[in-house]
């Protein structure tokens, strides 16, 4: 589903940002 895609792309991302900006979390 298109929807699921969206959202583990969503989840992938800020994953992403938190690794990249760890002090903010």
């Amino acid at each position: 589903m298109m929807v699921l895609l969206f959202i583990i792309i969503c989840i992938f991302i800020y994953l992403i940002h938190v690794l990249i900006y760890p002090e903010r979390y």
